[in-house]
């Protein structure tokens, strides 16, 4: 909810004439001040029945939406806003940025562009083009465009903040901290900027200063919308430190409906919280984040089940695609899909074989962790939890034995989800060199997606073939990628879907990962696999040392093994 247009609307409605329709519209923007957005909506609609072609009605009606994140409906109302007041740059702002939030960045842009055509000098247009363009993927453009920008014009921390983000985006986080801490020295009370700077900080790896400009963004305060997104950068803080007691308290704000990955449950039971009794109780256990985070943390079933002792019942629902592997591995366990959709406007998760009323209590998965792991001690030391179909691990085998010499090793080195900001978790695949170069070695692709260009860079410029396994849809066949698995003497590669399914079925794995990743919990293992091998940069980025490494230990174990 921005301050300034509700400041700028309050101002043209002081100018206007004390009509009905003005008297309401003063009350509800006080009223979105007070964040009472049902007594604004409320007064929004009172101004439009005294004057339905009142564009700062429409307007204010179009801000309270958001608000409420009720976006389709709050776009409408801009709309009918921009097309009675046509020249108001207010209005085309909140537009263009709800078009933004709503994915529509072409459209924002064409708007945008509208604005700048008569006032180039907005610094708040020039802002949101940038973001519309990054959205494109012209981030080369949108960074020009702000740098031109803030050569002629400085003095503008907003534009900083967000150049800072772009340029973070690109890998150049030393440049990044520059511009976020300028912009913190020019606008202290822009919590944005602090928090930005303390998620910058903790991709470096810095999680202590992390949290003192996490903490100090928090105190400004931010907007009520931001907080849930800085407190869960505070837990990944905390819980690459190894404090797992505040990190998981500060984990839970992922449940927050401001939260931007926030997914609702669409269940009406009470939710279980830590310290309730398990005992005998019928408790649906949801799955949650990404199918990597399904896996990882049903690792925490068997002291579930425990907990619930004989007379109890879990029933746990996962995305479609697990539910073959859960049901063998947790036998005695109701293993039911769960399915994300829209609704009203928002992200919402069902559980279909699950009726109202069908369980006693239910949780997200990740709410068991300050119960059932609360320090990194309760971690179970013992070997896998999943269990791949014996009969589709034999086939493999002689699959492999007939057709690959020996060792076999299974490779992974991206994620599905590469945004910008995600992709420096990740190697570049030339880096992978000297691993493809090990003698003895059979590499067999456990890479799900288009890879095409990586497995042509294999075999033309280090001359290895990856083989890619017969008759398997890795994206797809989660049981076929976990029998795999299972037939290999390795797998190595980064944490995705892939990686978690055989490390959770106890295959041997080593693991790539950024430089203070969260899950290994502050340690120089990694506890959620025990028998999983960590492999992490000292510094940003800085692969060719830890694939180096990765190569020589590969060489040692298995080179001219063949």
């Amino acid at each position: 909810m921005s301050e300034t247009a509700l400041g700028e609307t309050a101002r043209r409605i002081a100018d206007a004439n004390r009509t009905a329709a003005a008297s309401a519209l003063a009350l509800a923007i006080e009223a979105l001040r007070r964040r009472d957005l049902e007594e604004a909506t409320t007064l929004c609609l009172q101004a439009l029945g005294a004057d339905e072609q009142s564009g700062e009605a429409w307007h204010v009606l179009a801000i309270a939406q958001e608000a409420r994140k009720d976006f389709a409906t709050a776009l409408s109302c801009y709309e009918a806003a921009f097309t009675l007041l046509p020249d108001n740059p207010t209005v085309v702002l909140n537009l263009s940025r709800l078009a933004l939030t709503m994915g529509l960045s072409e459209v924002a842009e064409k708007l945008i562009r509208v604005l700048l055509a008569s006032d180039p000098g907005s610094a708040e247009g020039i802002n949101n083009l940038a973001i519309a363009l990054n959205a494109q993927g012209r981030a080369d453009e949108a960074i020009h465009l702000l740098r031109t920008f803030l050569e002629r014009q400085p003095g503008h921390p907003n534009l900083l903040n967000t150049l800072g983000s772009l340029v973070a985006d690109t890998g150049d986080l030393e440049i990044a901290n520059l511009l976020f801490g300028e912009a913190v020295r020019m606008a202290p009370g822009m919590a944005s900027a602090a928090y930005n700077l303390g998620d910058n900080l903790l991709v470096m790896g810095q999680a202590a200063e992390a949290i003192v400009r996490i903490n100090a963004a928090l105190d400004i305060p931010p907007p009520p919308e931001d907080q849930p997104a800085m407190v869960f950068a505070r837990a990944i803080a905390r819980l690459s430190m190894g404090d797992l007691s505040e990190g998981w308290k500060d984990y839970e704000a992922r449940n927050d409906p401001n939260w931007p990955g926030f997914i609702r449950n669409l269940r009406t039971e009470d939710v279980w919280r830590p310290g309730m009794s398990l005992t005998g109780r019928r408790l649906l256990v949801v799955g949650e984040q990404g199918l990597g985070d399904e896996v990882m943390f049903a690792g925490l079933l068997p002291d579930l089940i425990e907990r619930l002792g004989p007379g109890g019942e879990l029933i746990l629902a996962v995305e479609p695609r697990l539910v073959g592997l859960m049901a063998r591995s947790f036998r005695g366990v109701r293993i039911e899909p769960h399915r994300v959709g829209e609704a009203g406007g928002h992200r919402v998760r069902i559980v279909p074989g699950v009726p109202e009323g069908g369980c006693d209590l239910w949780t997200p998965i990740a709410s068991l962790l300050p119960e059932l792991r609360p320090t990194v001690r309760s971690f179970d030391a013992g070997g896998g939890y999943l269990t791949p179909d014996p009969e589709r691990v034999s086939h493999w085998r002689q699959v492999l034995q007939e057709t690959t010499p020996g060792p076999r090793v299974g490779l992974l080195w991206k994620s599905a989800v590469l945004a910008a900001g995600r992709k420096r978790a990740f190697s570049p695949f030339d880096a992978w060199a000297p691993v493809l170069r090990t003698p003895g070695v059979t590499f067999i692709n456990l890479q799900y997606g288009d890879c095409e260009a990586e497995l042509t860079m294999a075999r033309e410029r280090y001359g290895v073939e990856i083989l890619h396994p017969p008759g398997i849809d890795l994206m797809q066949d989660l049981e076929g990628v976990t029998a795999l698995s299972g037939a290999l003497d390795l797998v190595i590669g980064f944490s995705n879907t892939s990686f978690n399914l055989a490390a959770a079925a106890g295959a041997p794995a080593w693991l790539i990962a950024a430089r203070g990743a969260w899950t290994a919990l502050g340690t120089d293992g990694y506890p959620w696999y025990p028998q999983v091998r960590l492999y992490q940069p000292t510094a940003f980025a800085d692969w060719a040392p830890v694939l180096g490494r990765v190569a020589a230990d590969l060489a040692r174990e298995f080179g001219g093994a063949g």
